[in-house]
This record gives structure tokens, sequence and C-alpha cells, in this order.
């Protein structure tokens, strides 16, 4: 190769060859690959396992496609596909121009290599887009390239970012119009990413309220397979996450690809296989819900996509993703803190409450051990049920006679910090704020405006509602000792209109929305650093990377049985860290299923997450009360573990019967690990059977013990000293004795805790 340039930041590398016009980004263990082509356009080259640097790799391309048989050397897989031009598949980017037309031909001019990884920066008026980051230079190398269709303008800068300790690039466009005349973006993605073949099967997490994020898993087809948001969030249905597996991919072993983005709008992740077996995936937000006019001079950034390659299994894409958005995506001071155990009164009281009952849960809560009272909904306005209040944050004194912050002194007094519940996106039109500002409520004049929970949205795409929020809130904030704010998004966004944006730039709204919500997230968040933010959406709404760059947990679904919760925290976990999943501890019969379980089994659920309680201690047994201690002090003693150690997926609820799921946490140096172990069912004379760990140190002999302590048959047969080799050979050794499976009953559960000595 000739004049090559690199910058190499430890193993983060960018290389360019000048001759072959070939940027090549690597880590050492994956390449991303791409090259200026004959034309001038920049096309992809690979995208996957790690290939040797300082060589051509312009002889990787795919076969042409139809239309392009008469332009020497293209590629069919470019990084920026438009329409109109002989590709006829699902275009990366659509704009419109003066004329009607939507033709571009975008060209190299340049490219920079920059060290580290710049923050984003945001046009006038508008908010930096959430994204990861980098605390020094050596952590990632970014490359920007500079393409422009001569003819209109249209200059589009695609950024790369490859990171040195996790497999994975993190992509973004920014497009400007450096024409003379308005154009009109209606599709923008973030990221477009052309495969070779089609040999996978499309993995995405879909769901409703209640039972979020489930993993469905479907063989690709010709066509198109997609997932989308048209809510204004991503919703309970689908998650702005996808992911690509090979036939042969398990948890430990194949090829898999990862679709991200950090994006809390609405969003579309789809995968297109062509005629020639040939697969496009592209990400970001959703064409039909958006378009953008960009004048001349500005600019449109996309949200940032971040694609994961893993040769190793779906586990290995997981750790990639939990290691970047926890380390890297979630900021401020509790990004590495232990989080607390709280209780949230919510499903004790509802409603239903005043001081004096709130210091009685919360005096139980402290003898026990909970760290954190939350005071949910219900404690301003008049708030007696789901029908009035929402935008007037101003306390009940009929409930709270000493006031939000008169509570929380007494709370603090008690030994346990103190939280409280917002939903500031919404508006009640029985409240003080839709008397003074009806017109602040999102929907179309003259027409009526669909309600959901008895409420409406404010438009938060207008600064002036941001700027009352966030005055408003900052009053609550500032006048009582709160350390953590729980914030909720009850329904989703109808009659999409803001009365601040001209008939022909109404498709800005939704994204608009989606920054004003950033602002106001920013703006909170950085004037009180010390508070914990949890984000919710009735329940996992809303469950996205866009937030945990604010708030580095999420309420993972409204649904607290323990064994629903099986289901949606396995699959939460494909993507999202378990320092960022809140499982609580809930009573029985469940509120949302009316299941009975033990409250054993439901702790032993919730503690692989940000464990909490969500009931009304006073009405616990004393028993009860023994056996909660007894579960708090167990999840302290491996908080650290739990809450950032590595999580192991072993038995998936998504397979055969999905009567068994087993996982574990693995401490960071393999000295300390939590394996979870549950049956749904319980089955007659079961046969022996083996659960084989990962992640151990094999050299390593380790001490098991179990929990809860109970003198069984499997408890026994594992207790003791085994090595790390034979614990993932061999294994936790399961012998079900069939007179003991009548007392342990259905929805059963056990924890094993390995030590090294």
């Amino acid at each position: 190769m000739s004049s090559v340039a690199s910058a190499d930041t430890g193993r983060a590398i960018a290389e360019w060859d000048d001759g072959d016009r070939q940027l090549h980004l690597t880590n050492g263990r994956l390449s991303y690959i791409v090259r200026v082509l004959e034309n001038g356009m920049l096309g992809q080259v690979h995208a996957g396992g790690a290939l040797a640097t300082g060589r051509s790799y312009r002889h990787v391309v795919p076969r042409p496609f139809d239309g392009f048989d008469n332009r020497v050397g293209e590629s069919i897989a470019l990084e920026v596909p438009t329409p109109g031009s002989g590709d006829f598949r699902v275009p990366g980017l659509v704009v419109e121009q003066a004329d009607g037309s939507t033709v571009i031909d975008l060209r190299y001019r340049a490219h920079r290599i920059v060290p580290g990884k710049p923050a984003p920066v945001a046009e006038p008026g508008l908010v930096p887009l959430p994204a990861t980051y980098v605390e020094d230079e050596g952590e990632a190398t970014t490359v920007e390239i500079d393409l422009v269709d001569e003819h209109s303008g249209v200059e589009v800068t695609s950024s790369y970012t490859v990171f040195r300790d996790v497999d994975a690039v993190a992509r973004r466009l920014r497009i400007r119009n450096g024409g003379a005349a308005p154009v009109r973006l209606t599709t923008a993605m973030s990221a477009s990413l052309d495969l070779p073949d089609a040999e996978w099967s499309f993995i995405h997490l879909h769901g409703a309220w209640g039972r979020e994020r489930h993993v469905v898993s479907t063989p690709l087809r010709t066509g198109r397979h997609a997932v989308s948001s048209a809510r204004g969030s991503g919703g309970h249905q689908d998650n702005p996450f996808v992911a690509l597996v090979g036939p042969a991919t398990t948890e430990e072993a194949g090829e898999a690809y990862g679709f991200s983005l950090v994006y809390s709008g609405n969003f579309l992740a789809e995968v297109e296989v062509d005629a020639h077996d040939t697969t496009r995936v592209r990400l970001g937000i959703a064409p039909e819900t958006f378009a953008w006019t960009l004048e001349p001079g500005a600019a449109f950034d996309t949200p940032e996509a971040i694609i994961a390659w893993s040769g190793s299994g779906l586990g290995a894409l997981s750790d990639t993703y939990h290691r970047l958005y926890r380390e890297r995506l979630a900021r401020g001071r509790w990004r590495d803190r232990p989080r607390p155990v709280l209780i949230n009164n919510w499903e004790g009281t509802y409603f239903d409450f005043d001081e004096e009952r709130i210091l009685a849960i919360a005096s139980v809560a402290r003898d026990v051990g909970v760290e954190l009272f939350v005071l949910d909904d219900g404690w301003f306005g008049q708030r007696d049920t789901d029908t009035s209040s929402l935008g007037d944050w101003f306390v009940d004194l009929r409930k709270l006679p000493n006031g939000v912050d008169g509570l929380a002194r007494k709370v603090e007094a008690l030994g346990l910090r103190f939280g409280l519940w917002i939903e500031p996106e919404m508006i009640s039109e029985r409240s003080r704020l839709y008397d003074e500002h009806p017109d602040w409520a999102i929907g179309v004049p003259g027409r009526h405006r669909t309600q959901s929970r008895t409420q409406l949205v404010l438009d938060l795409s207008r600064p002036e509602i941001v700027d009352h929020l966030f005055s408003v809130l900052s009053d609550v904030l500032r006048d009582a000792p709160i350390s953590y704010i729980k914030w909720d998004y009850n329904r989703f966004i109808t009659e999409p209109f803001s009365l601040a944006l001209p008939a022909a730039r109404q498709g800005e709204f939704f994204h608009r929305y989606t920054l004003g919500l950033y602002d106001l997230y920013s703006r909170l968040t950085g004037a009180f650093p010390d508070i914990l933010f949890e984000s919710c959406a009735s329940g996992g709404g809303r469950f996205d990377p866009g937030l945990l760059a604010f708030a580095p947990q999420a309420w993972t679904s409204d649904d607290t049985d323990a064994v629903e919760r099986l289901r949606i925290q396995w699959g939460t976990s494909l993507a999202y860290p378990i320092s960022s999943i809140a499982a609580h501890v809930s009573a029985v019969p469940n509120h949302q299923v009316g299941r009975v379980t033990s409250l054993a089994t439901r702790a032993a659920v919730a503690f692989f997450g940000v464990f909490g309680y969500e009931l009304d201690a006073t009405s616990l047994s004393a028993a009860d009360r023994a056996e909660v201690a007894a579960q708090i002090a167990f999840y302290v003693d491996h908080r650290d573990v739990l809450q950032y150690g590595r999580f192991v997926r072993l038995r998936s609820p998504f397979e055969g019967d999905g009567n068994e799921t087993a996982w574990m946490s693995v401490g960071p140096d393999a000295r300390r690990a939590v394996v979870g172990y549950y049956q749904v069912l319980a089955r007659p004379v079961q046969g022996p059977e083996r659960l084989r760990l990962r992640g151990l140190d094999p050299a390593a002999r380790y001490r098991v013990s179990a929990w809860p302590t109970v003198d069984d048959r499997i408890t026994n047969a594992n207790l003791g000293v085994r090595g790390g080799d034979e614990l993932m050979t061999v294994g936790l050794l399961f012998d079900h004795d069939r007179d003991e499976t009548p007392g342990r009953g259905d929805f059963w559960a056990r924890l094993f805790i390995l030590e090294a000595e």
C-alpha cells in the first residue's frame, strides 16, 4: 500500500490509504472498512471480524446489482445509500430538493482522523443529542468523512468511532445544506450496513405493557423485516435494538451483529433481503413521522447508532453493550456508585395515603434495612385519582400538611433517603396549568384530543414549556432533601401537532419533542447532580439508550410478578446493563397477574437488577419482615457483583417449554459470582441434570454456598469447594428428589454463591 496515514490510539486504529482511498478502523478484534470508489462514492468493504492492517481490500466487494452494470467498479454497498440512481432497496438518506427530485450523488470530498470521540455539537436553537463518550483520547479514534452532491450543494459528514475496549462502532450523520435553496429531509438514517448474505436470524425485543422486551427470533426471508414506533417514544411494543445472528450462533459461540439507536423518539430498525440474498440493515429516526426542512447553511444531526459485532456468540455481543452503556453512556455521580435498596409506596397505597401512613411505612422499611423511601403518585395538586392535577407541581397540603420538604426531613431523620415521583411531560384538563395554558397541550386546533389515562401531553417542542417545567420542578427539588426522582411517562402522543411550527414544518414535531425532553433532562440533572434519576414510561415503555445518558436506571416493567419478570429481564439484558434494570419485590397476589409466589422467589429474581420493594411494609408479618431483612442484607453483601458484574445468560425462558431459566453475575476479577436458577412449574419424577456455568476462572477453587439456606438434595449436592473448570465443564448438579418436589412446589428458585479461595 502507498502513502498510508493512521491515527493509532492504543488499539483503536484508523488507517487511511491515500493510494487506494481505503479507510480501515480496527481495535484488533473487529474491523470496519470503507473505500472511495472509482466514481467518488463511499462504499462499504467489510464490517465484522478483525482483518490485518496495511493491506488493500478493494477486491472484497459484493457482486453488482441490476442498474449498476454500466458503472465500472461500483459497489452495491454504499455507506449512505440514496434513491433514484439504480439502488432500489431501502435508502439511508432521502433529500427532497426545490425541483421536487430526490436524486443526489454523494461524492467524497475530504476526511479527518481525530483521536478520541468529539462530543456532539448542536445547531443554534437546538440541544445536543445524547451519545457515548470517552474519558481519555486513547479510548477511541473517530473518523469524519465529508461527502457532497455538487448539484444541490447537500453535504453529508459520516462519522465513525471505533472503541479500544469494546467491539463496537458508533455511527451518525450530519447533513448540511450547502446550496442556495431550502431542501427537505424525509429519511435520515443514522446507519446503513450491507452484508453479503442472508443466512441470519432477525432478533428483536417485542411486547406490550406488562410483558416488555420478549425475545423474538425470525429467520430472514426475501423482503423487508422491520420494527418501529410512531408513538413519540419507543413504546412497550418494540425497542430500538435488533440483532442478526448466524444459524449456529448460541450464547457462547457464533457470529452476531447488534444495532442499537441512542434515541428516545420514533425509530425504525429495518432489514431488507434482496433478490441476490444480500442483506441491508438501516437504523434511525422513523421516516413515516419525520420531515425536516434545511434552510441554506443549516444542518441536521442524526442520533447515534451503535453497531456491535461478536464472533463469540450473543453473550459477548451483550457484554459489549453492557460495558459501553454502563461506563460510557451513563453519566454523573451515580454511574459507578452502588444503587440504594428502595421501597416505593405505589402498589402499597396507590393514591390513599397521608403523612402518618407514609412515615409508618418508612419506619418499618428502615427497620428491615431499606435505604431509600420513594413517594409515588398523588402528592401534588388535588390528585386523589388519575383524573386530575398533572402539571400542578405543588404539594397537596391535605395529605402532607408539612409539605414535601417536611415529610422528606422526617424520612431522613429515620435514617432513610427520600425520593419522589414526577410525570412532568403530562397535563390534566382538571388542573390549574390547563386553565392557564390550554394551548400547551398537544393537539390539532379544532379537532378532538384523545385522552389516555385521562391526561394529555405537554408540547415539549416549545422552549417556553420546557423553561416552565424546569422552573417549577427546580423549586420542588431545591426546597426538599430529595435524593432520587422517578420520572414517569404514562401515555403516548396522539394528534401530533405543535402550535409553534408552521404547516410546512409539522414533520419536525416528534424530533423537536424529543430534543425538548433531552433539554429538560439535561438541565435538571445538571442543576441537581446528586439526585439519582430513574426513567419510567408506564413501566418499560421508554427503556432506551437515549435516556440512559441522563437516568442510569429505568423502571423495567409495571409487571412485578417474578415469573413474568424472568422473560422481561432476560430480554432486556440483550442490550442493557443490569445496573439499568430496576427490579422490585411486590406483594402477592401479584397486582398484574394475580399469581402467588414465595417471598424468596420474588427476591431471587429481583436481585439481578437494581433491587427494591413495591408494597406496604406495615402489612408484612413478623416472619416476612425478618425474611425481608435477610434479603436486603444478602443483596447489600453482593450488590457490587449483582449490579456491576458481568451478566451471563445460561438457560433461556424463550427456549423449549420455558419452564427453566438460569443466569449468573460474575465479578470483574472472576473471584465471586452469584448464580440464579428458576423453575416455573414442578414436574413429577424429574431426572438429574447439570447447569454448566460460564465466565469463571478455570484455575480457581470456589467455595459454593446456597441462598436461601435449605437442607435438601440439590443444595447439599453443590455445597463445598469445587474447581472453576469443573463448574464450567460439569456444572452445578440438580438431582431432583421426587419426595422433595412437592415441598418446593411451583415457582421455585435457588441462588448459588461462588467465592474463590
